[in-house]
């Protein structure tokens, strides 16, 4: 089994944006305008391929993004700096093989070297033990609860601390910045891309 951790392209959309929805209640279904969001402003947006199968993705933005999720706000209210975690999915096909922990671990040394807090929530109604315990033995607590919406569950917000920020920020941070390295990169806006096809939203036939 070939296993590959890659920063999402917009061949994948299509296949994103169907696991996504497909996914269960405890994922919020997309549009394909709320989904090319994510691919033009989402810090981290990498997927999961396995012998060139879409198995799962994680989207995840940093703080002071235009981002109307209320969980995300509430985190922007009571925090200065992090890493929001807005969702992980994992096709049925490749549950139980540790890629939600193959996900976490990347999306964790992703934020380590860039904010002091990973942040994320996990649904109360309905409950999922197995989430819940997910996130605590990654070392996870929860910091507050809310609803989401008059009629919307309620979640429990978690954040982890990053205690090796505090180095990165002293020693490279307040400095010279991040060694050039690949593993280190920030995604490439959409923006920045030198691309000459007009833009579609993901479930769009190409003409």
């Amino acid at each position: 089994m070939a296993l590959a951790i890659r920063d999402v392209r917009e061949h994948d959309l299509d296949a994103v944006l169907a696991l996504n929805n497909t996914a269960g209640r405890s994922i919020l279904v997309l549009d394909a305008a709320q989904l090319r969001y994510f691919y033009e402003q989402a810090d981290y947006f990498r997927v999961a391929e396995i012998d060139g199968e879409l198995a799962g993705f994680l989207i995840a933005l940093r703080d002071s993004r235009d981002y109307g999720s209320p969980n995300y706000r509430w985190f922007g209210e009571h925090y200065p700096s992090f890493v929001y975690i807005d969702r992980i999915v994992i096709a049925n096909a490749y549950r139980r093989h540790g890629l939600g922990r193959i996900f976490y671990c990347d999306v964790n040394s992703f934020a380590e070297v860039r904010v002091p807090l990973l942040t994320c929530e996990v649904f109360l109604e309905p409950i999922d033990d197995v989430v819940v315990l997910f996130h605590g033995t990654y070392g996870f607590q929860e910091v507050g609860q809310q609803r989401m919406g008059e009629h919307g569950p309620q979640v429990s917000l978690l954040a982890k601390d990053l205690p090796s920020f505090a180095y990165v920020r002293d020693t490279y941070l307040e400095h010279d910045g991040l060694p050039d390295l690949p593993w280190l990169a920030s995604r490439v806006p959409y923006f920045t891309h030198n691309d000459s096809h007009p833009r579609r939203l993901a479930g769009e036939r190409g003409s």
